[in-house]
């Protein structure tokens, strides 16, 4: 079983709002819900939804015991063989768009924060970077040297929080199903920007706090008679402790010192719906950007 300590939240971590004041949108189990939630036994923390710029989170945050707990699982648990073979198309949409954002020129360096097995960094060394990253899960690591070849001397074991490069180094930074995961995600995205050059693009892709689903489900929560809702998953996979609004990286911009470059939202999965109702959520969604998934380019000022 998981240990946890349980560090209680005073302000958001992005626009730094009093989280006092902060709405609170039920609570999430340590485990897959369903749809019977109050049948369940487990332990719960409360969500909380930041009035001023968006984000959603769980308060108090559980922090493990060992961070292995949560990312040691081998990526073999979670995907098939397919997973490990490459690509040049794998990556290639966001490497596109950096290049269109950012006067390109072979062998600038690129950094990947949370490299996984390391995909995206052979896609971006064969685009023309010159290609670093870390990565915190041990499993993941180990299979990025063996199964994709990566040099040990250009892949770092361990998680951002902990390990360091120089400063103004890199000139694109991703944050790739990353950020969700950080528990200070403001610290985090400032630490990135001092390794970065002036000028530089940081790409970040995460849970958007505007999803249409989780409105849903959580509306069919309240009709059975439960204050549970679902989103964020804090003690389980995906192990996600927050979702983000456009606001959230508006309200670090001047602070920080980037612009937001480019935003946009996918659309993502539908769940728990005919599939007849499927293209009309989708149009909606797309519409009225309720995706799933927010992607920012932030570039350094």
């Amino acid at each position: 079983m998981k240990k946890y300590s349980f560090k209680m939240i005073s302000n958001c971590e992005m626009c730094g709002s009093e989280t006092k004041n902060h709405k609170v949108l039920g609570q999430r189990l340590n485990k897959p819900q369903g749809f019977r939630p109050k049948k369940k036994i487990g332990i719960s923390v409360s969500i909380q939804k930041c009035s001023n710029c968006n984000l959603i989170y769980s308060n108090p945050q559980p922090i493990p015991n060992d961070i292995q707990d949560h990312y040691g699982t081998p990526p073999e648990d979670y995907w098939g063989e397919s997973y490990f073979k490459w690509s040049p198309d794998y990556f290639a949409y966001q490497i596109n768009e950096v290049k269109e954002m950012m006067p390109f020129e072979q062998g600038m360096k690129a950094l990947d924060i949370g490299a996984g097995i390391g995909k995206a960094m052979k896609s971006m060394d064969a685009a023309g970077f010159d290609t670093y990253g870390l990565e915190p899960s041990e499993p993941f690591y180990n299979r990025a040297l063996e199964r994709m070849k990566i040099d040990a001397e250009r892949l770092k074991f361990g998680a951002i929080e902990d390990l360091e490069y120089n400063e103004n180094t890199f000139d694109f930074i991703t944050f790739g199903a990353v950020f969700e995961h950080l528990y200070e995600p403001s610290l985090c995205l400032e630490k990135a920007l001092k390794w970065l050059k002036p000028g530089g693009l940081i790409q970040i892709e995460v849970p958007s706090s505007k999803w249409l689903m989780p409105r849903y489900m959580n509306f069919y929560f309240k009709l059975v008679g439960t204050n549970y809702v679902t989103n964020l998953s804090p003690m389980h996979s995906p192990f996600h402790l927050h979702e983000f609004d456009t606001k959230s990286f508006e309200a670090q911009a001047g602070k920080l010192g980037f612009e937001i470059m480019k935003k946009r939202y996918e659309v993502g999965s539908i769940y728990h719906f005919p599939k007849f109702m499927h293209s009309l959520l989708k149009w909606y969604m797309k519409k009225t950007n309720k995706g799933m998934q927010l992607t920012v380019y932030l570039k350094k000022v």
